[in-house]
């Protein structure tokens, strides 16, 4: 089995940073492409911050420039710098793995972690 797990979401003050990270586990060889994405009330998920395992990066507009996406491929991790954060950043973000490759072959399921809250107010 795969499972992804997450940490680093709070309460922060506009202006302010966090730093998620998430660590997928299981039987894995390989993981095509890690990332994040983000819904907040009354939203559809949109993509925050994806990376592929050789190290292409993409970002949504209302990020660039404020938030960074990086990993380690042998440790399986992918972890977000959220810097010069704003209320309209609140939301539920989610690790999400996808084109992983198992001892029993490659998963057609792309994983999700269980979501972490990540809320900017004064």
């Amino acid at each position: 089995q795969v499972q992804l797990v997450e940490s680093g979401g709070g309460l922060v003050q506009p202006g302010g940073s966090l730093r998620l990270s998430c660590a997928a586990s299981g039987s894995i060889y390989s993981i095509d492409v890690m990332g994040w994405y983000r819904q907040a009330p009354g939203k559809q998920r949109e993509l925050v911050a994806r990376r592929t395992r050789n190290g292409a990066i993409n970002y949504a507009d209302s990020v660039k420039g404020r938030f960074t996406i990086s990993g380690d491929n042998a440790k399986k991790m992918v972890y977000l710098q959220m810097n010069s954060l704003k209320p309209e950043d609140t939301a539920v973000y989610y690790c999400n793995a996808d084109g992983v490759t198992t001892v029993v072959g490659r998963s057609v399921l792309a994983y999700w972690g269980q979501g972490t809250q990540v809320t900017v107010s004064s």
